[in-house]
């Protein structure tokens, strides 16, 4: 059964396509996370929802996944050691479920790649969220401000 779209008249409407970000440093947060089944069912991962904050494309939003329970042991800890940057940038180190990753400023990495014919965007990295500071320094926000939270490296390939 269909919705009655009475009225409704797609020539005064613009078409939104959707093209793949610049590459670089974008303001996020995580708005949603869920736990799911791999495709073969041997595994599980974690998928992320981020909404982009700025400075520029807010509103974007771009998903990341994190195979925290696979058959391939190097897949596990790349999944690994993207949760603690994750975790590092948001400054919740001991997380007990990932809601709690939720709604916290941070920086991703973003990087293009080519995949079938089409541009995609694939997040690289999450590091604290930077502001503008004194000398020329940055201040990590997530790290209340006046001190430099721990290093938070990208992926390690």
């Amino acid at each position: 059964m269909g919705m009655n779209l009475g009225g409704f008249d797609a020539e005064k409407v613009e078409v939104s396509e959707y093209a793949a970000l610049p590459a670089g440093e974008y303001q996020a947060i995580i708005v949603e996370s869920e736990e799911k089944s791999t495709k073969a069912g041997n595994g599980k991962y974690l998928e992320l929802r981020l909404n982009i904050q700025g400075p520029t494309h807010q509103g974007r939003i771009l998903f990341d996944r994190l195979n925290l329970v696979n058959q391939n042991d190097t897949a596990q800890q790349i999944a690994r050691a993207t949760l603690s940057s994750i975790c590092r940038a948001v400054n919740v180190l001991t997380p007990k479920d990932s809601s709690e990753l939720h709604g916290k400023p941070l920086t991703i990495v973003v990087k293009t790649r080519e995949y079938n014919g089409e541009i995609q965007n694939e997040i690289k990295g999450y590091k604290p969220r930077q502001l503008a500071g004194g000398g020329g320094h940055m201040i990590a926000e997530a790290f209340g401000g006046n001190q430099p939270g721990p290093a938070a490296s990208g992926r390690p390939w």
